[in-house]
């Protein structure tokens, strides 16, 4: 759980959730989903430790679970794999759960909010698997 290539992994993917989530989400689509929010729930300022805390414990779970997932075998093309199904996952599994269960956003907005997760997990589970490929010792 604890090896090099799993930390390495850890760190890039911890790198990658935060400017990608902050480049998504805190730059690219926030008129977007304020015309889809019906309750805001954002804190303003935001906690950054908090946030950094989130990606660093979410990067070294995705990394953990990719490196039983992929059975040695790290590329994009797994790694793209793996990400698609925790996007469709949390995105679509998760999201329609809290559109069935909340007021935060409207389902336009949780069917956005899906496909924007699908493609962020593949691009962090990517980066996880790229340092997993350049940091696993090869057989032979």
């Amino acid at each position: 759980m604890f090896t090099k290539s799993n930390l390495l992994a850890t760190l890039a993917g911890t790198v990658t959730m935060f400017f990608l989530g902050y480049l998504i989400w805190g730059v690219a689509t926030v008129d977007f989903f304020e015309a889809h929010t019906l309750t805001n729930t954002m804190k303003d300022p935001v906690n950054f430790p908090f946030i950094i805390l989130g990606n660093l414990f979410g990067a070294f779970a995705l990394s953990s679970i990719y490196g039983k997932w992929a059975r040695g075998h790290h590329s994009a093309k797994e790694g793209m794999e793996f990400g698609t199904w925790i996007g469709i996952f949390v995105g679509l599994g998760m999201g329609l759960l809290w559109y069935g269960t909340s007021e935060m956003m409207d389902l336009t907005g949780h069917m956005a909010e899906a496909i924007l997760d699908i493609i962020y997990y593949i691009i962090v589970t990517v980066v996880i698997a790229l340092v997993y490929k350049a940091t696993t010792k090869k057989n032979g």
